[in-house]
C-alpha cells in the first residue's frame, strides 16, 4: 500500500468497536514517531500511552465526554517540553554525541548557538514552537496507522490545562498538545464511515511558482 492509498482508507473516526490493537502495531506507530524529524533534533515531546479504563473514562471527561477516549484501544497522548533550557538542550547532544562517538567539541558551537537563540524567547514561545514539533510526530503516528489499517481520531477537543493537572504532566516539564486514540471502526455505528473524503481541490490547494 502507498501512503496515499492509506490516507485515502483513513478518516477522522467517530466510533470506535473497542477491538484490541495488537502491541506490535502500537509499537511500530510509536516507533514511526519516534522516528520524525525535529527541529535541530530536539524531539521535544513525549507521547503518553493510555490503556487503563479508568484513567481513560476520567479524559473523557475533559475531553468534552468524545466516546472513542474509552472505546479506542490505546490512547495517545502528545505532550510537548513547557521550554527549552540550556540544560535539556546540552542533554539531548550529549547524548547524540555518545551514540556517534564523538567528542562534546564537534557540536559546542551549533549548542551554544541554539542556547542562546532559545533562552531568548519566552517560556510560552519556546512551548509554542516545542508544540510544533509534537505535531511532526502526530502526523507521522497517524500515517503509520494507516498504513497498518488501525483506525486514529486526531483530538485538540479537550481542556490541556485540566488534562496536564490530571497527569501531572506540569511537574514532568511537559504540557498536551494532542490525542490520538487508536483502534478499530465501528462501521455500523460511524455516521462518517462511508462518506466520501472531500478535500480542496489540488488546483486550489498547490500555489506554484514557476
Amino acid at each position: 500500500m502507498s501512503s496515499i492509498e492509506a490516507l485515502n482508507w483513513r478518516y477522522a473516526t467517530k466510533k470506535m468497536n473497542g477491538e484490541k490493537v495488537s502491541q506490535d502495531k502500537v509499537d511500530q506507530i510509536l516507533t514511526a514517531a519516534h522516528l520524525a524529524p525535529t527541529s535541530s533534533g530536539l524531539q521535544p515531546f513525549k507521547i503518553i500511552v493510555v490503556t487503563n479504563p479508568e484513567l481513560k473514562e476520567k479524559i473523557k471527561a475533559v475531553a468534552y465526554g468524545q466516546s472513542q477516549i474509552t472505546d479506542c484501544s490505546h490512547l495517545l497522548i502528545f505532550a510537548a517540553w513547557d521550554n527549552y533550557t540550556e540544560e535539556r538542550i546540552k542533554a539531548v547532544f550529549n547524548h547524540t554525541n555518545n551514540e556517534r562517538g564523538l567528542p562534546e567539541s564537534a557540536t559546542a558551537d551549533y549548542v551554544n548557538k541554539l542556547i542562546g537563540i532559545y533562552t531568548s524567547r519566552t517560556e510560552e514561545e519556546n512551548f509554542n514552537h516545542a508544540a510544533k514539533q509534537s505535531y511532526i510526530g502526530f502526523g507521522v503516528a497517524l500515517t503509520e496507522a494507516a498504513f497498518l489499517k488501525v483506525d486514529a481520531t486526531p483530538m485538540e477537543g479537550f481542556d490541556p490545562a485540566e488534562l496536564d493537572e490530571l497527569l501531572g504532566l506540569r511537574e514532568r516539564g511537559l504540557r498536551s498538545t494532542t490525542l490520538l486514540p487508536l483502534g478499530y471502526r465501528d462501521a455500523g455505528g460511524d455516521w462518517l464511515v462511508n462518506l466520501k473524503k472531500v478535500r480542496t481541490p489540488l488546483q486550489d490547494f498547490v500555489i506554484e511558482f514557476k
